[in-house]
């Protein structure tokens, strides 16, 4: 975290929190993108999540929200093949055709609470880890 660092210069209640290996410190470090980037890490969050679907034929238009307890880094459109058992591949097509919608970008990873849509006519294949 600090590398090649004068102690003096180092705040007192950071100093205080490192030498008693506070663990909210390390939950904050971990939640830091800056320093997991600057220290090479990354965070195996598979099998950290699931999609139920239920496999049932969409009807209606579906609204999904997904709501995380910690800010854990997904794929939205990983999420949504592994749920409906189809490929990225479809779901990208389906992205692009508008039968999956959202207000946020779904393409890249989302870390924060987001919802998407699914078109009518959908068939779902399985339920995901």
């Amino acid at each position: 975290m600090l590398e090649r660092v004068n102690v003096r210069s180092v705040r007192p209640e950071l100093l205080n929190r490192l030498h008693e290996n506070d663990p909210g410190l390390a939950a904050e470090l971990l939640a830091d993108p800056t320093v997991l980037r600057r220290n090479h890490v990354a965070l195996d969050w598979g099998g950290a999540w699931r999609l139920d679907t239920g496999g049932s034929v969409l009807g209606d238009p579906l609204e999904v929200s997904v709501h995380f307890a910690a800010r854990i880094p997904v794929r939205p459109v990983r999420l949504i093949a592994e749920g409906c058992g189809l490929s990225r591949a479809e779901v990208e097509s389906l992205l692009a055709e508008g039968k999956v919608v959202s207000a946020v970008r779904l393409s890249g990873k989302v870390s924060g609470d987001f919802t998407f849509t699914l078109g009518p006519g959908l068939k779902t294949r399985r339920v995901a880890r």
